[in-house]
């Protein structure tokens, strides 16, 4: 059974690239429902300047089937990586997440330009990999893992899928993982 709920981002249309400008946590269409409230909240300030720009507020749904207290922690870590306006942060929030939902250190890191969006993707893909790897004692191979994380390259009529490769390699090299032969697998190294 599916977790009802999810963390959301508000963005502004406005900047390039769109600028997280709030963090919240819902379910069903609580992520829209901003757009329907009065009061002169900086928040509703926000999405009315958007709105009279004649753009519309972008809602991103960051991470979804949650339960609520994973999703208070992962709202709490985000609004502190953010910060909220009133203390030189970016986010528009009126609520400072409970300091028993933050980690101390955070650890959710917001990419700023194309390298660290990259650097970020490829360590969930290093995780991908390694939690399938995990749940397949004996190993993987590079295209077992790139058909099951949906990630096989059909470039040119060509079935060449590097980027698992790449990222195997990248846990070999980690020594997270190792190539075993005979058959040849790929297999998470215990400590």
């Amino acid at each position: 059974m599916k977790n009802p709920f999810y963390v959301y981002a508000l963005k502004d249309p406005r900047e390039k690239p769109a600028k997280t400008f709030y963090i919240g946590k819902g379910t069903g269409t609580r992520a829209w429902e901003h757009q329907k409230e009065k009061g002169d909240s900086d928040k509703n300030a926000l999405i009315n300047e958007i709105h009279d720009s004649g753009r519309k507020v972008i809602h991103t749904i960051l991470v979804e089937n949650l339960t609520e207290p994973e999703a208070l922690k992962i709202e709490a870590e985000l609004i502190a990586s953010f910060g909220v306006r009133s203390r030189g942060g970016l986010l528009v929030n009126k609520v400072r997440p409970n300091p028993d939902n933050i980690s101390g250190k955070s650890r959710i890191n917001v990419p700023d330009g194309c390298y660290e969006k990259a650097q970020m993707g490829l360590e969930l893909l290093k995780d991908a990999i390694l939690e399938l790897a995990r749940a397949n004692p004996t190993g993987i191979r590079n295209a077992e893992a790139a058909k099951q994380l949906g990630l096989q390259s059909d470039y040119g009529g060509g079935a060449r899928d590097y980027l698992t490769y790449s990222v195997l390699g990248l846990l070999m090299r980690d020594g997270q993982m190792a190539r075993v032969e005979k058959p040849t697998r790929h297999v998470v190294v215990t400590r």
